[in-house]
């Protein structure tokens, strides 16, 4: 008897960049010419190239036919959109009123401390991107900080450690 034995054919190499302005490129064909769909095509391709740098705006507004001043107005304005690389993780500390007055700027300070970067920065390993949030809408959990789409309550600096031994 015999037996088929069945490879997988997906791969977990990394893209190369030729790779990944190809899928772009792909995204933009399917959006071009639909009013409105800026910030669907750059979310997408913030997601297949992880951010978007100059180059990357610079091709999308070839291929969609709009000023790269619009496209880098659209990036500068929306907190999402990010132009340099991000961690695999990001923190965002809320410092709404409720979390500021019980502590969010102690947090802050702590985590600059542990992580090793500024507000805005990402760590040397790629690990974590830190930062602020205006407001996470947990007012009654302050103070509050979200990683990824977890949000973390009654934060204080002894339990940052535990936290981010989590990732």
């Amino acid at each position: 008897m015999s037996k088929t034995v069945q490879s997988c054919c997906c791969s977990t190499k990394e893209k190369t960049q030729k790779e990944k302005y190809d899928e772009i490129a792909n995204v933009i064909e399917l959006y071009k010419g639909k009013d409105g769909s800026l910030i669907q095509v750059l979310h997408l391709a913030q997601e297949i190239y992880g951010y978007l740098p100059l180059e990357l705006q610079k091709f999308i507004s070839q291929r969609m036919s709009i000023p790269l001043s619009k496209i880098s107005g659209v990036i500068s304005f929306y907190s999402f959109f990010s132009t340099a690389p991000r961690g695999k993780h990001t923190i965002r500390v809320c410092m709404g009123t409720a979390c500021y007055v019980r502590g969010g700027k102690s947090i802050v300070e702590k985590l600059k401390e542990i992580l090793g970067v500024e507000i805005g920065g990402t760590t040397e390993d790629g690990k974590f991107t830190f930062e602020i949030a205006r407001c996470i809408g947990a007012c009654g959990l302050a103070p509050a900080v979200m990683i990824d789409d977890v949000v973390y309550k009654q934060v204080n600096v002894n339990k940052l450690e535990s936290i981010l031994s989590k990732y």
